[in-house]
């Protein structure tokens, strides 16, 4: 990025660290090979696509088989929702969860909303309230994300995780955000989790589903690559920054929590005369969501942009519609959804960083007032 850049949308995508662009490069010479050819170049990248996948499989306790490599996020969702016969979810998910959600509920299949608390949680009693709706014999499948994309609330996995295995459903859980940023723990009894390199440094274009028990149903159909489960080539090289940006983000992720938490909350601290915070209680460090009175939230990410400063009114795989953001809608109203904007920090985020934004807002917006 640029000298004048401030990036404060890591929740969107984050710059490679420099650890991963070494190994790449190196790999890019070493591992151009199919990793389905059986010759020395094949099995070379075969090779490091078994290192990385039993990376991720002991960072998460999964079998290391059970870690298939997609080509993001949102397919991984996909994938992992893809033989429900009935979902249980909310607003709050990712917007590859809500849109499966969307289209099975449109295909007459059994989907079940759960209610949203202002503070952007769902609950254990809720997810099983749910359950008790629906019909015996049903292939069921509850999803809820680890760590809320647009808010950073954290999600009661383990509660749920004991509801659902009570019921005999499946849950799956998007760990896209938390890896990284946050404690694994809770996702100790989770069905299946989805995660992504691009969020941890790592290179865009490759992420994992990891489930346990029975196998999820294709989306795609052609080779046995991923056991015939997510069939064409993989590429080792994105594999090799996977699992550097992996071991990374692990070793890192409580570093420099305390460092971020107190640079956000100096921000909502700031703005406080401004915005209302979206989201309390136990959330990410690094990020912030802020509904301003008077500033709707697309304009004020325009008017930062100006100014050099990256930040986003909502998630964004949701960038260039005209709706606002569900989730903030779900927990508060679309009129406060219009007025959010989203600030997620990172490694280069430092106290100087917040002074600009602070000031910059300072002059953007109209003049404090009581709310």
């Amino acid at each position: 990025m640029s000298s004048d850049e401030l990036y404060l949308d890591w929740n969107a995508t984050s710059p490679l660290a420099p650890e991963v662009i070494a190994a790449m490069t190196e790999a890019q010479t070493q591992l151009w090979g199919n990793p389905a050819s059986v010759h020395g170049s094949g099995r070379r990248a075969r090779g490091a696509l078994e290192e990385a996948r039993e990376a991720l499989g002991s960072a998460f306790d999964f079998a290391s088989r059970d870690v298939l490599f997609c080509g993001s996020g949102t397919e991984a969702n996909n994938l992992a929702l893809s033989g429900c016969e009935a979902l249980v979810t909310s607003r709050l998910e990712h917007p590859s969860v809500v849109r499966v959600a969307d289209r099975l509920a449109r295909e007459g299949r059994p989907v079940v909303w759960l209610p949203v608390a202002p503070e952007g949680l769902v609950s254990a009693s809720d997810v099983e309230a749910a359950l008790t709706q629906l019909p015996g014999g049903l292939n069921v499948t509850v999803a809820v994300m680890a760590a809320n994309h647009e808010t950073g609330v954290l999600q009661p996995i383990r509660g749920i995780s004991q509801v659902a295995s009570r019921y005999g459903a499946r849950l799956h859980v998007d760990a896209v955000q938390l890896l990284g940023k946050g404690s694994l723990d809770e996702l100790e009894l989770v069905t299946s989790l989805s995660v992504s390199a691009h969020k941890i440094r790592g290179p865009k274009g490759i992420a994992a589903l990891l489930f346990r028990g029975p196998p999820p149903t294709p989306v795609l159909v052609g080779g046995a690559q991923e056991r015939g489960l997510r069939p064409g080539t993989q590429d080792a090289v994105a594999a090799v920054g996977f699992r550097v940006a992996l071991a990374r983000a692990l070793e890192r992720q409580t570093s420099g929590a305390a460092r971020l938490a107190e640079l956000r909350d100096q921000l909502e601290v700031a703005c406080s005369g401004f915005a209302d915070v979206n989201g309390c209680g136990a959330r990410l460090p690094h990020v912030t969501n802020l509904s301003f009175y008077d500033f709707p939230g697309p304009e004020l990410v325009a008017a930062l942009d100006l100014h050099h400063i990256r930040v986003s009114s909502g998630s964004a795989c949701s960038a260039g519609t005209s709706e606002p953001s569900e989730v903030i809608a779900a927990m508060h109203g679309r009129l406060r959804a219009e007025r959010a904007v989203r600030f997620s920090l990172g490694e280069s985020t430092d106290a100087a960083s917040i002074l600009r934004l602070t000031e910059v807002l300072a002059q953007l917006l109209p003049p404090r007032r009581e709310h």
